[in-house]
Formats: C-alpha cells, sequence, structure tokens
C-alpha cells in the first residue's frame, strides 16, 4: 500500500496534470504556444491541444487506473518529452506564464527534474527499473 506522502504527491500530479491540460485547451492556450520551440516541426496550436489532452489522460490515469508504475513511468517520459520545450523558452528568450527573464527561464529548467522523480517515487515506478539479481547461470 502507497504510504500518505506518495498518495499525496501523486494525487498533486494528477491535479496539477488536469489543471494544466484544461488550461492548454483553454485560458491559457496562448501562454502554451509561447512555449514550444521555432523549430518544433509542427503548428504551435497543434501541440498545445494535443498535450493538454495527454496531459488531462495522465492526469486522470493517476487517479484511476491500478497500474500505477506504469503510470508513472508515462507521466515521467511526458515531462521529459516536454522539457526541451522548456529549454527552448530559456534559449529562446520567450516570456510565458510570468517568466519574463532570463534567471527565472533557467530557474524553471530545474523544476523538471523534480517534476519526473516525484512521478517516478510516487507510483513506485522507480523500483521497477531496478536490476534482478543475475541467476545462477549468468556467469
Amino acid at each position: 500500500m502507497a504510504s500518505t506522502g506518495k498518495s499525496i504527491i501523486r494525487w498533486l500530479l494528477a491535479l496539477g496534470l488536469i489543471f494544466a491540460g484544461v488550461g492548454h485547451l483553454t485560458h491559457q492556450r496562448n501562454e502554451f504556444q509561447a512555449q514550444v520551440p521555432n523549430w518544433f516541426p509542427v503548428d504551435a496550436d497543434v501541440v498545445v491541444v494535443a498535450s493538454g489532452v495527454v496531459e488531462i489522460a495522465l492526469g486522470a490515469a493517476l487517479l484511476v487506473i491500478s497500474r500505477r508504475a506504469l503510470i508513472g513511468w508515462l507521466v515521467a517520459g511526458f515531462f521529459l518529452a516536454i522539457f526541451p520545450g522548456n529549454i527552448a523558452q530559456w534559449v529562446e528568450g520567450t516570456d510565458a506564464f510570468g517568466l519574463d527573464t532570463d534567471t527565472k527561464r533557467f530557474v524553471r529548467l530545474f523544476f523538471q527534474p523534480v517534476l519526473i522523480a516525484a512521478a517516478l517515487w510516487s507510483t513506485d515506478a522507480w523500483l521497477t527499473a531496478r536490476s534482478p539479481e543475475p541467476r545462477a547461470d549468468d556467469g
């Protein structure tokens, strides 16, 4: 059974993903479009809508699907996949969500690994990455 701390973090991640996903589709759509790198070959609005739908689905999955480790890996993978957008926002100097200085955009980069770790820890997904014990016939 998951500890209370893990459950709280998992719920916070889930609610954060759902809230951000709804923002992608509604009132924060332009802000999220500003974070899509200029070099990305897909229309920014398509990326924002698609990632919003994925965020809502992942957030809901964290709350209702019993295979938490799998969902944890998917959420961590999603956070990793959107990290280049955060780097591009810093490199390109794009203002969005109050990140209006290079320092603020740079500091934000350090929060993505925290989100990845939180997804893996709160779902016990990191436990599935541990190497199995070597078998006697493995030499």
